[in-house]
């Protein structure tokens, strides 16, 4: 077994897609519009399907805005510099909602920013 994806729903698919292609550097890995079902599924990643987990973009046509609700936390993306990683989404139209900066109670550096949807991403810090 392995995880293949997370889904999220998105209420503009095309500014998701220049988010998460533009602002963090994923590709779009593939796309299909069903228009029978009224929704657009775009897949994007780092690597390949076979064998990174990617990231699934929901669009349901008609749907502009999602209630986000209490369960979800964020995704999380390992970066080498997560202070550099907040200035390239802010200066893409990401939201910074936390600095970067040492977790509390520990040395490890994060920080968050919101996707245009509203999706809370998490910047972890390793020297890679």
């Amino acid at each position: 077994m392995r995880f293949l994806h997370t889904m999220l729903r998105v209420g503009d698919l095309e500014r998701s897609l220049a988010f998460y292609t533009k602002v963090l550097g994923m590709r779009v890995l593939r796309q299909k519009d069903v228009p029978d079902g009224k929704y657009t599924l775009a897949f994007v990643g780092y690597g390949e399907e076979s064998s990174t987990t990617v990231l699934e973009l929901t669009y349901n046509y008609g749907t502009e805005k999602y209630d986000q609700g209490t369960a979800f936390g964020h995704l999380a993306i390992e970066v080498a510099d997560a202070a550099a990683a907040c200035e390239k989404a802010r200066a893409g139209g990401g939201k910074v909602t936390r600095e970067a900066g040492p977790v509390k109670f520990g040395t490890t550096v994060i920080a968050f920013v919101e996707d245009p949807d509203g999706y809370k991403i998490e910047f972890i810090e390793r020297k890679i």
